[in-house]
Order: structure tokens, then sequence, then C-alpha cells
């Protein structure tokens, strides 16, 4: 059985658990792993309200994409790149005129709060030096957003071919930070969101924002949602208390 296939099925049996509060569940909501502090942010504020808390899914965005088009009964879906926005578009999935770009991040190069490696992402840097016999922890590279804005930069600065078999892929984001958390690897590549998030890591530094694709969030109602708050979730989002929310949490608000 497939990752994907097991969160999927494991997401439907929550979904259909028999529970005194059935019938006031809030919006279902995919979402990229990322997001987990600011979005449970905006759940809880939603709440407060009045409205039923989202149910919030978090996961690679390639993961979640899949999950929509295998089916799963979700409402919203935030994506950590346009990408995987487009392949769900593309299925027809979307509920036209909902798609949005919300927050931004930067990429950022990180260390066990205890390191005392200093290294500058620039063109040539000594990353593969750095490394030594240790791995760089990475969110999959060929699937996973953050993977994917890593590689782009670090072949911009022409230190990829250096390191790519050092690489240690992992789910997703999250995963690649906790290798680097509990110094399975010595350093790792995550947004800086992230890093912000932890207290096990320090960011060794940032990478230039031209060395990779901007990094961008799209959310967009999922054309099968019949859930009330669906939209105004999404609306909640996008306003000045939501906006608020990422900001808090380091994301760059447009």
């Amino acid at each position: 059985m497939t990752r994907t296939l097991y969160q999927l099925i494991v997401l439907i049996a929550l979904l259909l658990a028999p529970t005194a509060m059935a019938q006031e569940r809030g919006p279902v909501v995919l979402a990229a792993a990322s997001l987990q502090e600011s979005l449970t942010e905006a759940a809880n504020a939603w709440a407060e309200k009045g409205h039923a808390k989202p149910v919030i899914s978090f996961a690679a965005s390639s993961a979640l994409a899949r999950q929509a088009i295998a089916g799963a009964p979700a409402d919203l879906f935030l994506s950590a790149d346009e990408e995987w926005m487009d392949v769900v578009a593309k299925a027809g999935l979307l509920r036209p005129g909902t798609r949005i770009t919300l927050p931004g991040n930067r990429l950022v190069l990180i260390a066990p709060a205890a390191s005392k490696v200093r290294l500058t992402p620039a063109r040539g840097f000594p990353l593969a030096r750095a490394l030594g016999a240790g791995r760089l922890a990475l969110a999959d590279p060929d699937a996973v957003p953050a993977g994917k804005y890593a590689k782009a930069a670090l072949t911009q600065l022409g230190v990829w071919r250096g390191v790519a078999t050092k690489v240690a892929p992992a789910e997703n984001v999250r995963a690649a930070m906790a290798l680097v958390e509990r110094g399975a690897a010595p350093l790792g590549i995550v947004y800086a969101t992230d890093a912000r998030a932890s207290k096990a890591v320090r960011v060794v530094g940032t990478f230039p924002a031209s060395s990779h694709p901007p990094i961008r969030y799209p959310v967009a109602v999922l054309k099968a949602s019949r859930h009330k708050d669906a939209a105004g979730f999404r609306a909640f989002l996008l306003s000045k208390q939501g906006r608020a929310i990422f900001a808090r949490h380091g994301f760059s608000v447009p």
C-alpha cells in the first residue's frame, strides 16, 4: 500500500468516525506541512468566532494533491507551490474563481542548535565540505515543494552536483527538519517559518530569493465541497486578521 493511499484511508476513517459533534464538524482542509502553526492558529481564531473548527490534514503538498485527485472528502487545498495546485486544477477539482495566493516564504540552511558551522549560501559555497561524511536533510527534491525549491537553489548556486549523493530525502519539510533536530543530519534546508518554529535548530544562512522560484502558497476551495463554511474560512485566511496570523509566524504577506 502506498503512503498516499494509506493517508487517504486514515483521513476518510477519521471523517466517518461517529462522534457526538459529527454534525458540527468544520470544513476539511488539506494543507502543506509548513503551515502547521499558522493554520492551526487561524483555525482556532475562526472557531472563536462561533464556527465549527476546521479539520486540518497536514502533509507534503504532493501527497495532498494526490489525495484530492483520489477523492479525499476535503473542502479546501493549501499547497506550498503553484505546480501541485496546477495538477489539481487540471484534474478539474477546483471550484472556479476560488484559487488565490496567500503568503510567501524564504528558504534557509539550518543546523542543530549547538552546531558551530558557519556558511553563507552563495555561488559556489562549500556545502559539500561542510557536510563531510554527513547528509543534507531535504524534503524529497523530486516531488515535495520544499525539496524542489532547495534543489533549484543549489543548482543555481552551482553546488547541487557536489551534494546530490549526500541528500537524505524526507517525506515533507517538517520530517527533513526533524533529521536536523535530532542530529541525524548536520545540515538541512527548510522554509524560514519552519526554522522559526523549532528551538532545536538554528539558521545558518538564508538563500538568495533569486536562486529559486518564488515560494508562494495558493489556496482554493475544492469543487466537491458542500460545507457551508468552506468559502467563509478561505475568506478569513485572506482577511486582515488572517494575514496578520501568517505574518506573525514569519510568512511574507502580499
